[in-house]
């Protein structure tokens, strides 16, 4: 009985999700890193600085942590998500098709 219980409450969190997710709402914080900031780090890093040098020039903008600077960890994991963007250019494309199909969808059936 407690297996079926669990069965269902998982269902219902996935589909809760899903609703979310076709809302344009997803879990988690914002991202720390900014596209501007990363752009800023992208430019700088080509100009020879390090992300130590960089970082004290950040200020992170929204907020819990509005005002402070962010983490050299949070720009080094910023920078690897692009890296891994621009490696995998057609599966990002895929994704943002996958995800303005659904969003095309939703409208239709609303």
């Amino acid at each position: 009985m407690a297996e079926t219980e669990r069965e269902t409450i998982r269902e219902s969190t996935l589909e809760g999700l899903d609703t979310a997710a076709r809302k344009g709402k997803y879990g988690g914080r914002p991202p720390v890193i900014t596209d501007d900031m990363l752009h800023t780090v992208l430019r700088r890093k080509v100009l020879g600085e390090s992300v130590e040098q960089i970082q004290p020039d950040l200020i992170i903008p929204t907020g819990k942590r509005k005002g402070e600077h962010p983490s050299v960890a949070s720009i080094y994991r910023a920078l690897a998500e692009h890296e891994k963007a621009r490696a995998y250019p057609e599966a990002t494309e895929a994704a943002h098709d996958d995800f303005a199909a659904l969003q095309q969808r939703d409208r239709s059936s609303v």
